[in-house]
């Protein structure tokens, strides 16, 4: 089998549940082999005969397989293994921090549907790249057969219950109250992890603190996740936790991913806060301290949050997307002596630099909490903070899926098709900052689009945003146009434009 076919970005992934003939099922001999190519990686990389691998799960029911081929693999090596069992994914991270692992595994496939997992990789420098998950994955498949047993040298730590304190301790500091154990009290908080991992945040960190938390939702892990998506970016789960902070009269809602490393919020009267408000609250925290800073997002925010990001002081690096795009453009400026504290895409993966560069939900909404408490005390929202971003009148997403192997080549004939036109037609502008795709500026909609190749899927995405009513009706009609008249047209599925024009 070739192994490549489970890369994803900078995650391996496939089908933890379902029928195992599949190509995508992640067998144990699989799991095993990249567990295995993992720790002799880590060895060469350390230089040590034998390392320290800490490993945990979210809640997926496949999760605990998948965690046990992890660990007997791990063992097979002779790595000194600490079991995390249930985790988050940020706290794996952390574990090269607090209890100096060599390596970190977590099985996680996201917010990807019940029947997806995967395995995610750290070091003390960070997640792996995309180019070192091809290497472990050519390492795995190209190993004789080999036996694996029960791992016997395993140490069972629940390293939550030491991250949830560092958070606890953070907002402690931070808030500085005058009753300095309860820095919460009064403040009533809504946690909605959607049934992921993320229910801690509400037990451990929020309550001993204080706050009122009786009106959180689906706190218990349940891999079939029967209530909705864990995701911040999905409809439902923003609508019921605006629903449950209504209902709960919250100061503050909370919405994690599967594996809590991307949140949303909600504000007062259920104000949903994620994509381009929650980039700009989270840059309004972050330009208080560092002023005159770069903030590097993805390629998708708006021409509003970047006048926001100016209009405090700050400079906008819009980037490519991928979460590690976007957190390597981060460390690389950091590097070069730029002062860069913030990272982040509208999908809600946000680094701060102060915290490892590590992509952290809890961290995110705890640097949120802060803030709305010292505001609170001062008889002021949290949301207050993004008053002045403007936003669009319209905005639309639509996606077509490239019907070719080659679906990279296929794609940017695509996207050469719309640069060239862009310089072709009056109305359109291109924008000189762009790093992905082809990003226009259209005079007559007052607004612009970007389309662009998925970063890894067989997909053309189409964003476009518009400050006037029907501005995105008519670049999709332009774009509609446009893309008819490239040569490999009948490769493009594009029903979606169509439907959305009702052509």
């Amino acid at each position: 089998m070739d192994y490549s076919i489970f890369k994803s970005g900078s995650d391996i992934r496939g089908y933890g549940l379902g029928d195992e003939d599949a190509k995508l099922y992640m067998s144990d001999e699989m799991i095993s082999r990249c567990a295995r190519a993992f720790c002799e990686w880590l060895m060469s990389k350390t230089g040590k005969d034998i390392v320290r691998i800490s490993v945990g799960r979210d809640c997926r029911l496949s999760g605990e397989r998948i965690e046990n081929a992890v660990i007997n693999a791990l063992g097979f090596c002779r790595a000194e293994i600490i079991d995390c069992g249930l985790s988050s994914t940020p706290a794996m991270f952390m574990t090269t921090v607090e209890l100096g692992c060599d390596g970190a595994v977590q099985i996680t496939a996201s917010h990807h549907p019940m029947d997806r997992n995967g395995l995610k990789f750290f070091t003390r420098d960070g997640g792996l790249d995309g180019s070192d998950i091809a290497f472990l994955l050519n390492s795995a498949q190209n190993y004789e057969p080999f036996e694996v047993k029960e791992a016997a040298n395993v140490q069972h730590v629940d390293f939550m219950k030491t991250y949830s304190g560092i958070l606890r301790k953070m907002i402690i500091d931070g808030v500085n109250a005058s009753d300095a154990e309860h820095p919460l009290k009064g403040m009533k908080i809504v946690v909605d992890p959607g049934n992921g991992v993320g229910g801690f945040y509400a037990r451990d960190v929020l309550a001993p603190l204080g706050a009122d938390v009786s009106g959180s939702v689906f706190l218990e892990p349940d891999g079939s996740f029967p209530n909705h998506a864990p995701n911040p970016e999905n409809a439902a789960a923003m609508q019921m936790a605006s629903e449950a902070c209504i209902a709960a009269g919250a100061d503050l809602g909370i919405v994690f991913d599967t594996d809590v490393d991307r949140a949303a919020i909600v504000g007062r009267n259920g104000l949903e806060i994620n994509r381009n408000r929650l980039v700009a609250l989270a840059c309004a925290v972050a330009l208080k301290k560092e002023k005159g800073a770069t903030i590097v997002t993805d390629s998708v925010t708006s021409d509003g949050l970047r006048d926001f990001i100016t209009g405090l002081g700050g400079k906008h690096l819009r980037f490519k997307r991928g979460y590690r795009n976007v957190i390597n453009k981060q460390i690389e400026l950091c590097n070069a002596g730029v002062k860069c504290p913030l990272a982040m895409e509208t999908s809600g993966h946000a680094a701060f630099a102060e915290n490892y560069f590590l992509d952290d939900g809890a961290y995110l909404v705890t640097k949120l909490i802060i803030e709305s408490a010292k505001r609170a005390a001062e008889g002021e929202s949290l949301e207050s903070m993004i008053a002045s971003l403007e936003e669009p009148v319209e905005e639309k997403e639509l996606r077509f899926k490239i019907l070719a192997p080659d679906f990279r080549a296929e794609g940017e004939k695509i996207i050469s098709v719309f640069e060239k036109a862009a310089a072709d037609n009056p109305d359109w502008t291109m924008c000189d900052d762009n790093y992905e795709g082809v990003r226009i500026n259209s005079k007559k909609s007052c607004g612009w689009f970007l389309i662009r190749l998925s970063v890894h899927d067989p997909i053309i995405v189409l964003n476009s945003e518009s400050d006037i009513t029907g501005g995105t009706r008519t670049m999709c009609e332009d774009v509609y146009r446009c893309i008819q008249t490239a040569d490999n047209i009948e490769l493009i599925d594009i029903f979606s434009l169509k439907e959305f024009l009702n052509k």
